[in-house]
């Protein structure tokens, strides 16, 4: 079994080379292992519309009822209609096979304990638990149960809108598309579905929305149609992207400011968290606003984690994932945050750029990936926060994110990829240019880390 499967925050890997169905079958044993000796007794499991997903979700719930821990399977759904599932049905977790926005041969599991991500530590106590064959054996059941309707339900009693939009979906062949046209069009709004069948070969593009060139497209619809906003998902609907109506692409940051103004006109003092990798604009919306922003590590299950501890209603990270408390769950539902935001701009008499255009609009880059090796990628960002330490003011919450004044630079490695991630911002094209220089020069004196050439690097406006 190849131990690099075992990721921070889930277990990902090449189906038939790194997840076949035995090793699946594994995980599965191990994870009802680990829920069962924190109390756990039954489970609600599901799968991403994959070719692989189906067949590996058999072979994980063979697994997890071999240990006598009990399953309610709700067949092929988004994720947050898994993590909807145990709050429904009561659970005591939950497990989704899904390869969320990657390349159609990788696959995956996501596991949750409660409501609380399995991440970390805990992933690599199941791996442990494999190891040495320390393993729970008895019969559980299984249960087929259609949780769509009722998740269905619970959206509809949460949003009413007040204008009925003309929208364009782009869920890329992923889990999201039937459900969202229907959905959206029962609330009245003109609806376009585009790349809408759920489709495992994803044969238009990978649903990923954060990377340009898949939402290409979309952009091009929305223009083309007169759209009042674009919205695209991920493969397994816990990520959103958004397109305004002159076809810009809006940020994840960006949008986290609109709906932190919307729910701190509601909630005076809360807390917002955001990733590190987020605009400097957003904490000074969310103070503008009367909120407290907080900085947090990059993360989906880390931010989730953190928001519970700080009771915080609203998260966020650069990656699409939007997490959302206040008269909802907390987990990262891209459904619910479009919804979320359709309702925002149905109560305004503002297009969505005008409402985005209120957001101080920064030089950055978007998210930028080089390779490392991935045992130096951690000693080398621990040598770049005490050299930018000695330099410059630093946040070092993940990574260093170096600040200049009059904007900032992070690089932060990977916990799921041998890279490193950056990203710079500056209310100046050219000072952006001067910090990505800077950076560049440092990372030069690291053999094992790619070139970085801020000339070939996209500069946006917002």
């Amino acid at each position: 079994m190849n131990p690099a499967i075992f990721r921070e925050y889930d277990i990902r890997g090449i189906v038939a080379t790194d997840l076949t169905v035995k090793v699946v079958g594994e995980i599965g044993k191990a994870y009802g292992t680990f829920v069962q000796r924190h109390g756990a007794k039954q489970v609600s499991v599901g799968c991403d519309v994959r070719l692989t997903s189906s067949g590996l979700k058999a072979a994980v719930i063979e697994g997890i009822t071999s240990t006598g821990v009990n399953v309610i399977d709700i067949g092929t759904v988004p994720t947050p209609v898994l993590y909807f599932s145990i709050a429904h049905f009561n659970t005591d977790g939950g497990l989704m096979v899904t390869g969320s926005h990657n390349p159609i041969e990788y696959n995956g599991l996501k596991m949750n304990l409660g409501m609380s991500s399995v991440y970390g530590g805990q992933i690599q106590e199941m791996r442990k638990l494999i190891g040495s064959n320390d393993l729970e054996t008895g019969s559980g059941s299984v249960q087929k149960r259609d949780v769509l309707p009722e998740y269905r339900k619970m959206l509809d009693s949460k949003f009413d809108f007040e204008r009925k939009l003309k929208i364009i979906i782009d869920p890329g062949n992923g889990t999201a598309g039937p459900f969202t046209k229907s959905f959206f069009t029962e609330k009245g709004f003109d609806v376009e579905c585009i790349f809408c069948e759920p489709d495992g070969n994803f044969p238009n593009h990978l649903p990923d929305p954060t990377v340009l060139k898949y939402i290409q497209p979309l952009r091009e619809k929305v223009v083309d149609e007169g759209a009042d906003l674009g919205v695209g998902y991920d493969g397994d609907s816990d990520r959103v992207g958004i397109i305004d109506n002159l076809g810009r692409p809006v940020f994840a940051d960006r949008l986290l400011a609109v709906i932190a103004r919307d729910m701190l006109s509601r909630n005076p003092g809360a807390k917002v968290l955001f990733d590190v990798k987020c605009s400097q604009s957003l904490p000074e919306q969310i103070e503008k606003y009367g909120g407290v922003p907080m900085m947090w590590k990059t993360g989906h299950a880390l931010l989730k984690a953190k928001m519970r501890e700080e009771k915080a209603p609203l998260a966020g990270e650069m990656s699409g994932h939007i997490f959302c408390s206040e008269n909802y769950y907390g987990f990262d539902d891209a459904i619910y945050a479009s919804a979320l935001l359709l309702r925002i701009l149905s109560e305004s008499d503002k297009t969505f750029a005008q409402i985005v255009d209120e957001i101080p609009a920064f030089y950055s880059t978007p998210e930028i990936r080089v390779t490392c090796a991935e045992e130096e990628k951690f000693r080398i960002v621990a040598e770049l926060v005490e050299y930018f330490k000695s330099k410059y003011d630093v946040i070092d919450v993940d990574g260093v994110r170096a600040l200049f004044g009059d904007g900032w630079g992070l690089v932060r490695a990977s916990n799921t990829q041998p890279v490193l991630v950056l990203r710079f911002e500056a209310k100046t094209e050219d000072k952006l240019k001067k910090i990505m220089g800077i950076f560049a020069g440092k990372l030069a004196e690291y053999p094992s880390v790619e070139k970085l050439n801020p000339d070939e690097i996209q500069i946006v406006k917002g």
